[in-house]
């Protein structure tokens, strides 16, 4: 089914609050990382938003998801005030960690023959 106006227009304020944020708290953190907003679905009433991260380097993922997580509950209440006049409620917010780059730099390696080809 495709996606009213409507989720569209919430995913892209949650998708580009969010890249602020990460962006903001990256420069204020002493580690050098990097969380990119791949992606945001948002569900057809609007109460559920699923969003996929990118995290690099790739060994800070498990501890900046597990961060991520934790801090759930802050980061509704900080998109809820970013919209709250928009959105009669604030949607549930569902981190994902988006490994779609890793799965082309394997399946590129594979095709140069650099990977573990289970044919071969």
């Amino acid at each position: 089914m495709n996606e009213s106006n409507r989720q569209k227009k919430v995913a892209q304020i949650i998708q580009e609050d969010f890249a602020e944020l990460f962006r903001k708290q990256a420069s204020e953190s002493k580690l050098s990382f990097l969380v990119s907003v791949s992606d945001v679905k948002v569900t057809a009433d609007l109460s559920i938003a699923k969003i996929y991260l990118s995290i690099f380097p790739t060994e800070f993922r498990k501890d900046i998801m597990k961060e991520i997580l934790v801090n759930k509950a802050h980061y509704r209440n900080f998109i809820g005030q970013k919209m709250g006049k928009q959105v009669r409620i604030i949607p549930e917010l569902n981190f994902y960690l988006d490994t779609t780059l890793d799965d082309v730099e394997k399946i590129e390696k594979e095709l140069r023959g650099e990977g573990d080809n289970p044919i071969l």
